[in-house]
């Protein structure tokens, strides 16, 4: 046996990362239930914390709506899986690595959700965060990573993306879909869930074909700091998801 693996399965099963085990498996699971899931693809990791370069993801092969905490597989930043009975799909090792790593976020979540992936499909690329009160609270938070170059099947371009955020929590990806971290589960979560709700408003909006009606940026600004700067609503909902799908 490996002389690092009683350490590592002494880490994987300690109380804080089960319960990071566990946390993530819901955030799958809700993911699926609300629409936001693409087949077995798209990845959610969270950092391990005290362990540099370690974090959990969603294994390969597995709907959300099935992942359960047993599931979820443990790896480092070179790709080398430390635990976890199952494979793991190689374009979300150089993905999430990479986000944690420079971008130094705790919990990163790549969809292909549809409405924010719309939106990647126009010259804008994202969500325009002056229209909808939801879209709003994402005012600042931000960035655009244009260059689509095909699947991350390499370290370089997992670190492209993750250095085009510089600072911003979520990324939309051209041509591709979004990238929504955060320090705590249930706030990516809840940031996940309205984000999609945002850019499907302004899609339905668009396809109206009238002029849009944006705010001017300071009251923008304004409702972001309202909405962020206090996330009990994002804890309540992430506990009710706990007990609608256990």
């Amino acid at each position: 046996m490996n002389a690092r693996q009683p350490l590592t399965d002494e880490i994987f099963h300690s109380a804080a990362v089960q319960a990071l085990r566990a946390d993530l498996a819901l955030a799958l699971r809700a993911a699926a239930h609300h629409g936001l899931s693409e087949g077995v693809c798209n990845h959610f990791s969270v950092a391990v914390p005290g362990h540099a370069d370690v974090f959990l993801l969603n294994p390969r092969g597995l709907h959300w709506s099935e992942v359960q905490a047993d599931d979820i597989v443990m790896l480092n930043s070179a790709g080398d899986q430390l635990a976890g009975r199952h494979p793991v799909e190689p374009t979300a090792m150089f993905i999430h690595a990479a986000v944690h790593r420079i971008a130094n976020q705790t919990c990163v979540l790549h969809t292909h959700m549809p409405y924010a992936t719309a939106l990647t499909l126009t010259e804008a690329r994202a969500l325009d965060a002056t229209l909808s009160q939801g879209a709003m609270r994402f005012h600042g938070r931000v960035a655009v990573d244009a260059h689509y170059n095909g699947l991350a099947l390499d370290m370089g371009e997992g670190e492209r993306i993750a250095r085009t955020m510089q600072g911003a929590d979520v990324v939309f990806l051209g041509n591709h879909g979004v990238i929504v971290c955060g320090q705590r589960m249930d706030y990516a979560y809840d940031d996940l869930y309205y984000l999609e709700r945002a850019c499907q408003v302004q899609v339905l909006a668009q396809s109206t074909g009238r002029a849009l009606m944006p705010v001017d940026t300071k009251v923008a600004a304004l409702v972001a700091e309202q909405s962020n700067g206090e996330r009990l609503q994002s804890e309540l909902f992430f506990e009710s998801l706990r007990r609608m799908l256990p």
